[in-house]
């Protein structure tokens, strides 16, 4: 007896285990229940490349000249699905939920089959005629960005040169952080391809150049305590505000301990606390921390600054004025309160930033500068460790009305009528520079200890504790990218700076 071999055996095919997620929610899990499900099928698209090639014909030449080097065109990728419910209307709800769950442009997408993201936006829902409840239909993504990305950020800590290793095939897009150990006129950070991102003035020859501090912080206010700080002589705008109430503190800021009796208007307390010695140019920072729940709740955080003689400079603040939203409105003024119209010294007001979308939990930065009679008042919201939604404005004293030497800051918290207390309405932080004139043959410093840089090569960004900064970019710095495998990343001036240094790994 002879035993054959079957040499053409049937493939033993295991069907795919895969789910979809879009802007991190799990669509597979989001819409199934005892009552129906939705069901990946199946993926396509995600290893097509379709290349853009220019060309141009040349008589007497056969063929055509490619113009520059092929670039990858945009990715479709396309999710075949199954949906189903045991009733019509749970399936319409259902199909109503997929669409919304599908809004969004550049959003995450990923399957559960490979460890990379892509950022995609919905081109086209597809479903059947709706003849039943069980339903195949398909999901059309475009990626603009056809590059698919590491689905975790890779993190190195930066400690004089680095190592880096970019194990993706394409080169990235690294994200440095820096925080200052010592003041510095300048942070750079280069490779040995003599590609570098410089931020700020260094010295060209040691000895040439005198390094000066043109902004020395003259008042720190750190919230811990209530040190320094005075309830009696308060001056605020007698028009909105009633000083009632007593201010406290959590350790972390300063904020209303008790606001006094609910009156017609708005009412809390107040403190003011005086600058060792006045100064004429200044620049004055804080940060207002705010969690507000309710619509219905009503308020005001500000800081009021003063001359020597209580002639009030103006104020920066941050308020709710509304019942019916969840509203910051900033407000940053030169001079007292002095009616509505064109003259009312409002740089920033009701005409220029109220945002009624920024959630119940914000983080808001503001600042005024004044050099000579030109205030310049600045608004943005911490997000992400950067500010966002920001708005900066100026106002000339040209009459020279507020001119007097700032000698004293004020911190008024109030809440409105009988309203509900916000959960948070607290200022964490005042800090107080003097702004001095540097001559031709002085370099300032930029960066004080504590002070952080973000250089994002993905964003071609350079920040400053979370502001824009990109006016003190060196003319020849550029946003390098980190090349596939190890490279070497070197941070200046040394022994100035901590920091990270943070990529996605790029594939095509």
């Amino acid at each position: 007896m002879y035993g054959f071999v079957d040499t053409i055996e049937a493939p033993n095919n295991a069907p795919l285990s895969i789910t979809t997620a879009f802007k991190y929610i799990n669509l597979d899990e989001e819409l199934t229940d005892d009552s129906g499900s939705f069901q990946t099928l199946t993926v396509s698209g995600r290893s097509n490349t379709v290349q853009q090639i220019n060309v141009t014909s040349i008589p007497g030449l056969h063929g055509a000249v490619e113009e520059s080097r092929a670039m990858m065109d945009i990715r479709e990728i396309e999710v075949k699905y199954k949906i189903q419910d045991r009733t019509n209307e749970g399936f319409r709800s259902r199909c109503n939920q997929l669409n919304h769950l599908l809004s969004g442009s550049k959003e995450v997408l990923e399957f559960t089959d490979e460890d990379v993201i892509y950022y995609a936006t919905l081109s086209e829902l597809e479903i059947p005629e709706e003849d039943s409840n069980d339903l195949i239909g398909t999901i059309t993504f475009i990626c603009s960005d056809p590059i698919k990305y590491s689905e975790e950020e890779k993190t190195v800590t930066i400690d004089g040169p680095t190592l880096i290793n970019n194990e993706g095939n394409e080169p990235a897009d690294p994200i440095i952080e820096l925080t200052a150990t010592k003041k510095a006129t300048f942070a750079m950070v280069s490779n040995p391809n003599d590609e570098y991102n410089l931020l700020g003035y260094p010295l060209e020859e040691e000895g040439h150049d005198e390094v000066v501090d043109a902004s020395p912080r003259v008042l720190h206010e750190d919230g811990t305590s209530l040190d320094g700080w005075s309830d009696t002589g308060l001056k605020v705008d007698d028009y909105f505000n009633d000083i009632t109430g007593t201010m406290s503190s959590d350790g972390a800021g300063i904020r209303a301990g008790t606001y006094g009796g609910a009156g017609p208007r708005m009412h809390g307390p107040a403190i003011i606390k005086p600058i060792p010695t006045a100064i004429q140019d200044f620049e004055i920072k804080t940060n207002f921390d705010i969690i507000s729940l309710r619509d219905l709740d009503n308020f005001r955080i500000e800081v009021y600054f003063l001359d020597e003689a209580m002639n009030m400079l103006g104020k920066i603040g941050i308020k709710d004025n509304s019942r019916t939203k969840n509203r910051r409105a900033a407000l940053g003024r030169v001079g007292p309160y002095r009616g509505a119209g064109p003259t009312n010294g409002y740089a920033i007001g009701k005409h220029n930033y109220i945002q009624d979308n920024l959630g119940t939990t914000t983080l808001m930065h503001m600042s005024v500068k004044r050099v000579g009679n030109l205030y310049t008042f600045y608004v943005g919201r911490w997000r992400n460790n950067r500010h966002q939604v920001t708005l900066t404005s100026t106002f000339r004293d040209r009459a020279n009305l507020y001119g007097g030497k700032l000698k004293y800051v004020e911190v008024f918290i109030g809440n409105y009528q009988d309203r509900a207390v916000p959960n948070r309405l607290r200022m964490n932080n005042l800090e107080v520079f003097e702004l001095k004139q540097i001559t031709v043959n002085q370099t300032p410093y930029i960066l004080d200890v504590g002070d952080t840089v973000l250089f994002d090569h993905a964003l071609e960004e350079i920040l400053i504790n979370g502001e824009d900064a990109m006016m003190l970019k060196d003319f020849g710095a550029e946003f390098f990218k980190l090349p596939k495998g190890y490279s070497t990343l070197e941070i200046n001036p040394p022994d100035t700076f901590t920091g990270e240094v943070r990529l996605r790994e790029k594939y095509k």
